[in-house]
């Protein structure tokens, strides 16, 4: 008889618990537990390596039931502690974390194998997760898949002088008065005309109705701080 796959899901709700084991029973068979907090998941996975050990993790980021005795506070933490370790599972994230930083900076240190969204994670989601884990392969929600293609063509666009403009911007009542300010690599100053088409290709780029949008939209990529 096949060894059932085993999965762990940790996460603070009860009910968010719940959704995903409805899920998860309607995809297939599996030998599924849950904790609510990463301290016990990261003891569990250890504890278990050797015998019986997981395949696969589910994981939401944030946790609202640390204490002063919690030494893994989120689902970060615990991805950290299992990647230090170079524990053999499978991780994914199901949170409700959409800010594009967050979600970049997730994905690009951390290397889960999935980013699902709590709001859409139905069977269908779950199933093609789960699917693509097993094959040592990546499944994103399609609207985190949209945030890192988009920021990383953002990315490959922000040349020295826009990230000084976008910095400089909020500090200056007039556009007029970033002249003197920017500099060319070479160490030159960029003329008012050149920082005027800069800044329209940038609200093209960052798709800014205005400049205060353009700023906002810059900081919520994590452009800027």
């Amino acid at each position: 008889m096949a060894t059932k796959i085993r999965i762990l899901i940790v996460d603070d709700h009860q009910l968010v618990i719940q959704g995903i084991l409805c899920s998860l029973k309607e995809v297939g068979d599996f030998d599924v537990v849950t904790t609510n907090n990463c301290d016990d998941a990261f003891q569990l996975i250890k504890s278990h390596q050797k015998n019986n050990p997981f395949q696969l993790l589910f994981t939401d980021l944030s946790f609202d039931n640390s204490t002063k005795d919690t030494n893994l506070d989120g689902g970060e933490e615990l991805i950290k502690a299992i990647k230090n370790n170079e524990f053999n599972i499978k991780i994914g994230v199901i949170t409700g974390h959409t800010e594009t930083n967050r979600v970049y900076n997730v994905i690009s240190n951390l290397n889960p194998n999935a980013y699902l969204l709590k709001s859409k994670c139905d069977v269908t989601e779950i199933g093609f997760a789960v699917q693509k884990m097993l094959a040592n392969d990546y499944y994103y929600t399609h609207e985190i898949h949209q945030k890192i293609m988009r920021r990383n063509i953002i990315q490959i666009q922000m040349d020295n002088v826009a990230i000084q403009i976008l910095k400089e911007l909020p500090n200056h009542p007039k556009i007029s008065n970033l002249e003197g300010v920017i500099t060319k690599n070479d160490g030159s100053i960029l003329k008012l005309r050149s920082i005027e088409t800069k800044l329209a290709n940038l609200r093209v780029d960052l798709n800014a109705n205005n400049n205060t949008d353009l700023i906002l939209k810059a900081k919520e990529l994590g452009i800027i701080d």
